[in-house]
Formats: C-alpha cells, structure tokens, sequence
C-alpha cells in the first residue's frame, strides 16, 4: 500500500475540487484529480460531491493503483519507492507506466540512479511541458531516492 508521503505528495500536486473541472490533459475530473468513480463511471461535467466522498474515493482509487503498481514491481522496493511509483501512475496512469523505461529500470534494479531521470521525462500535457508537473516529477524522485 501507499504511504502517507506518497498520499500527500498526490494530494499537494493534485489539489481537491468538489467540482468537476478539466484537467490539463483535458479530461474531466473530481475531487483529488479522480477521472472515474468506484463503480467506474466517469466523472462527467457538472458532477459534485462532498468533502467526505472526496477522501473515500481517494482511497478507493489509491488503492486499485498501489495494488496495480505491485503487480508490475518484480523487485523488491521500499515503501517510499512504490509510493512515487503510485503517484506517478496516479498521474500518468498504470498504461503509460507498464510500458516506460522508468518500470523497467525499477525491475532491472532499483537503485539505479538515472530512474531519477525517467520521472523526470514526463513532464507534458497537451504536448506542452508544465512547470506543475516537472516539480511533481521532481518530488517523486526525491521520494522514491528517500
């Protein structure tokens, strides 16, 4: 499972709307950056929900993309390791993970130093690189190097 680091450095990059909002890839999105709800529905425009609903639904969603990460992870890592990689597929998704360098240094060996490096490849929404995400790449790194 995610740890608190790893649930907090999620929750600072992604904010909390109780409204639906366009994300900066375009898809619509409630409460912390969730796109879908725990039935799998999409979140649509116009959708609200409570505070309460916003943390359950983090959790619910947390956790489907922690036990998808450990799926993939073949080597052993730390806590704080998984963490940045869930965050990292939270943001990017489990697809763009799977098929990365990034997983595939992680399961040659996780010590590598230049994983870093492949966090820090994606930056980009819309084609365009965000000062957002290059720190939130920065801050996953940092977590999965701590």
């Amino acid at each position: 499972m995610i740890n608190d680091a790893g649930k907090e450095l999620i929750k600072s990059y992604e904010g909390l709307r109780l409204k639906s909002y366009k994300c900066s890839a375009g898809k619509d999105s409630i409460g912390f950056g969730n796109t879908f709800y725990e039935d799998g529905r999409p979140v649509k425009p116009g959708d609200t929900i409570t505070l309460e609903r916003a943390h359950k639904l983090f959790d619910f969603i947390i956790a489907k993309f922690s036990n998808k990460v450990s799926n993939l992870v073949k080597t052993e890592i730390t806590d704080n390791q998984k963490s940045a990689l869930v965050s990292f597929a939270y943001n990017c998704g489990i697809t763009n993970l799977m098929n990365s360098t990034l997983l595939k240094k992680v399961n040659a060996d996780p010590s590598d130093p230049s994983i870093a490096d492949e966090f820090k490849k994606w930056t980009k929404a819309g084609g365009k690189s965000l000062p957002g995400l290059v720190k939130r790449r920065e801050a996953e790194a940092k977590l999965y190097f701590t």
